[in-house]
C-alpha cells in the first residue's frame, strides 16, 4: 500500500471504466489488463469476470479516509547487523521456504522474483514478472510462491526452488495481497477493484464486492481474514461455503496481517501506530473479534511470523527498526529488537533458523540477520 494516496484517487478512474491506474512515486508502467478468455464485465467495483458469482454490497466512500501510507525513514547513520545483499530496484515482498531453503524477493526495473539460498544469501535464479509486486506469500511447505502481480491484474504461481513461473490467472484490479487456505482456495485482495477474488484450480470462481480498498489477506483454517485500508476493518470469509462470514474494526488505518500457530490474525494499524490481534470466530455471528494490542510508534507496517519461536517481527517503517513480540499468550510482549536498512517496508523469517530477511524499498538490499536472543 506504499503512496496509497495516489492510488485512491486513480481508483476513481479505474471505477468509471479506465484502463490503466498510476501507482507509485517509481513510475512503473500503468497496469494493463491481460488477455482473458472472455471481456470482464464493468460494475461499481470494479471489473467482474462473465457469469462468476458475486456476494456483498460496496458501502459509500465519500466520507472513507484515505488509505494509510508507510512513512518515510532516512537512511541510517550507523551500518545495520547483519549482511546485505543487492538485489535491484525497489525490493518489497519477501518470504521465506524452509523446505526448500529458498527466499523469494519481489523487485522492479525489471520485474523479477529474485531467488535467493536461504543458507548462504547467493542469488540461485531470477525469474521474469509480468509487472510488478509488493506483497509475498506461500501457498505451502514447498511452495508454490504466489506473486500478485499488481499491473497485470494477475496472480502466477512461481514453483519452488527452480523458479519456474506457471500461467497467470486473471483476478480483479490490482491484487495487493493473495493467499491460500489449506483447502486450496486462492483468496485474492483486489486493491482497487474493491473485490476479493476466491479462485480454484485456475479459475475465479466467486468475487466479494463488498470492500472499498482490499490489502492484507490471511488464512486460519476454513476462514480468511482481509483488511480493508479505506473501511479499516477486518472482514473474515468461510473458503469452505465461501460465504462473508464478518466484520470488525481494526484500527485507524490498517495495513498487513499475519496468522499464529495459535489461530489469531495479527495486524498492523499503520496510522494508528498499534499492532492489533484478533481471534477470527469469536465474534458475535461467529465472525472476528479484537482481544489484543500494543502500541508500536514509528508506523507499523511491514509484518512476518515465526512459528517455531511463536513470534511476531514488525517493522517500523519510519524509523527503520523490527520490533519482535512473543506471541505465548494474545497480547503481544516485545522482545527484542533490530535496526534495519532504510526504509523496511517488508520482511520474511525463517522458521528453521530464525533469521530475519528484511527487503529496503529504497537501498535494492535485503538486509539477512539473526533474530534478537
Amino acid at each position: 500500500m506504499r503512496r496509497r494516496t495516489a492510488r485512491a484517487v486513480v481508483a476513481v478512474g479505474l471505477i468509471a471504466g479506465l484502463a490503466a491506474a498510476g501507482c507509485s512515486n517509481d513510475a512503473p508502467t500503468p497496469p494493463a489488463a491481460p488477455a482473458s478468455p472472455a471481456p470482464p464485465v464493468p460494475t461499481t467495483t470494479g471489473f467482474l469476470p462473465p457469469g462468476v458469482p458475486t456476494e456483498g454490497t460496496r458501502p459509500p466512500t465519500e466520507n472513507l479516509p484515505l488509505a494509510a501510507e508507510p512513512l518515510g525513514a532516512p537512511e541510517p547513520t550507523s551500518t545495520p547487523p547483519g549482511r546485505q545483499v543487492q538485489v535491484g530496484d525497489a525490493p518489497e515482498g519477501v518470504v521465506v521456504d524452509p523446505v526448500t531453503r529458498t527466499v523469494a524477493v519481489a523487485k522492479r526495473n525489471p520485474n523479477e522474483l529474485v531467488l535467493l539460498d536461504a543458507d548462504t544469501g547467493e542469488v540461485r535464479g531470477r525469474t521474469p514478472l509480468p509487472g510488478f509486486v509488493r506483497h509475498l506469500q506461500l501457498a505451502g511447505p514447498g511452495g508454490p510462491v504466489l506473486v500478485p502481480v499488481e499491473s497485470a491484474n494477475a496472480v502466477v504461481r512461481v514453483d519452488l526452488p527452480g523458479g519456474t513461473a506457471q500461467a497467470p490467472i486473471v483476478v480483479g484490479t490490482v491484487p495487493h495481497d493473495v493467499t491460500q487456505a489449506p483447502n486450496g482456495t486462492v483468496m485474492a485482495a483486489d486493491e482497487l477493484g474493491g473485490t476479493v477474488s476466491a479462485v480454484r484450480g485456475d479459475q475465479v470462481v466467486k468475487v466479494f464486492t463488498d470492500a472499498v480498498q482490499p490489502a492484507g489477506i490471511v488464512p486460519v483454517g476454513n476462514i480468511v481474514g482481509m483488511v480493508d485500508v479505506r473501511k479499516n476493518t477486518l472482514t473474515t470469509y468461510d473458503v469452505d461455503t465461501l460465504r462473508i462470514v464478518g466484520e470488525v474494526p481494526s484500527g485507524a488505518g490498517p495495513t498487513h496481517m499475519v496468522a499464529d500457530r495459535h489461530g489469531r490474525m495479527i495486524a498492523t494499524d499503520t496510522r494508528g501506530n498499534a499492532v492489533i490481534v484478533f481471534e477470527p470466530t469469536s465474534g458475535p455471528n461467529g465472525g472476528p473479534r479484537e482481544v489484543a494490542r500494543v502500541a508500536q510508534p514509528g508506523g507499523p507496517y511491514g509484518i512476518t511470523y515465526d512459528p517455531a519461536r511463536d513470534r511476531v517481527y514488525v517493522a517500523s517503517s519510519g524509523t527503520n527498526e523490527v520490533i519482535a513480540y512473543d506471541m505465548t499468550t494474545p497480547q503481544p510482549r516485545e522482545v527484542g529488537r533490530v535496526a534495519t536498512v532504510q526504509n523496511p517496508y517488508t520482511l520474511g523469517v525463517d522458521p528453521q533458523t530464525g533469521r530475519l530477511y528484511v527487503a529496503g524499498v529504497s537501498t535494492g538490499a535485503v538486509q539477512i540477520v539473526d533474530p534478537p536472543a
